[in-house]
């Protein structure tokens, strides 16, 4: 076994405090990479506080990780040590079943191993730790190269908040001569934003804070609508094709589809703890569609990663020490960061 140090919620709830633990030996097909930065995920807080499912304790979190490899098993083709690596938000599927034969190994159908709070069915029925640590051990098929022109702390949210946003967008064929309105202004809406304008759209921010409205055009945004003014989202009515939904708070998706076009589709990646309840005559009025999506493939995150490379897009980022995280989760609750927290992982 590997001896390493990381950070943990020891249980539901409690504050994470440093925490040593061991990660698997190297297997054959296996990657070991010492990790340089990880990006601090609204998902870390929820589950490190059961929102969502009873979670596996202790808790190392983190699913937004890169760093350098150390060491490769025999049979590994596609890295050396000293290759710059990320890992997103799974380590493992079945490899065999039709979502993992078709490159989406996000919705395997025995279901994919999560970066952490898994356990790991497919290899030693072990739990999985984050990248709230100082190095881990990845599955070949699972590790991701890093382009070596970007910034790495910018680099390491594109493994969930980028591919969170830049899937759905590439699925439904946003781009030119589309209409797309991001709602939220946060760690996955700013990089809906600059996915949105490099893929050609005309990208409209939607959010209830004005004072989001420079930043929005900073981004890139082309328009900006204050969804707290009656007048504005009266106006905006009947406007987009699509509606990428961001937002992890509860919040009425019936009134916001309201703002799409015949046929336009409401697509959410942000995952509120309450349920939604969506009225029928919202979908059949306009014949509009409420669509979900989740991360991408693995080689479609290489493929975004790539099109970051060559378009030099990374996300805003906070860089913070590992002994900030409390404060960092607190900020994060509050939406005081532009726009992602990332660990710098030499701090631990």
């Amino acid at each position: 076994m590997i001896a390493t140090k990381g950070y943990a919620a020891l249980s539901a709830g409690e504050k994470l405090v440093e925490w040593d633990f061991e990660r698997r030996e190297i297997g054959p097909t296996d990657v070991q990479f010492d990790i340089l930065y990880c990006g601090v995920c609204h998902s870390d807080l929820h589950q490190v506080r059961n929102d969502w499912f009873e979670g596996i304790f202790p808790m190392v979190p983190g699913h937004e990780i890169v760093g350098r490899v150390a060491q490769v098993g025999a049979s590994v083709q596609k890295f050396k040590v000293g290759d710059l690596v990320g890992t997103g938000c799974m380590v493992d599927s079945c490899s065999s079943c039709a979502s993992c034969r078709d490159g989406e190994e996000q919705y395997c159908e025995r279901g994919n191993i999560q970066t952490y709070n898994g356990i790991n069915i497919y290899t030693d029925g072990m739990p999985t730790y984050g990248g709230y640590s100082k190095t881990i051990v990845v599955k070949e098929e699972f590790v991701l190269r890093v382009p070596e022109n970007l910034s790495l702390p910018g680099v390491a949210p594109l493994l969930c908040a980028g591919i969170t946003t830049y899937s759905p967008l590439r699925r439904w064929n946003v781009g030119a001569g589309t209409k797309l309105a991001v709602l939220g202004l946060g760690g996955l809406g700013h990089m809906a934003v600059k996915f949105g304008v490099a893929f050609g759209a005309e990208v409209t921010v939607l959010s209830t804070s004005a004072s989001k409205r420079e930043d929005a055009k900073r981004l890139g945004a082309h328009n900006f609508i204050v969804t707290t003014d009656p007048a504005e989202f009266e106006a905006a009515k009947r406007s987009f094709d699509y509606i990428l939904d961001t937002v992890s708070a509860a919040h009425d998706i019936a009134a916001y589809m309201g703002l799409l076009k015949t046929n336009g589709t409401h697509i959410c990646v942000g995952v509120p703890a309450v349920p939604a309840a969506i009225p029928a005559f919202s979908l059949i009025m306009n014949r509009n569609s409420l669509a979900g999506s989740m991360i991408g493939g693995i080689a479609e995150t290489q493929e975004m990663l790539d099109f970051c490379a060559a378009h030099n897009i990374t996300s805003d980022v906070e860089v913070i020490d590992m002994a900030y995280i409390e404060e960092a989760y607190a900020r994060m609750e509050k939406n005081d960061v532009k726009y992602r927290f990332v660990i710098d992982m030499a701090t631990l």
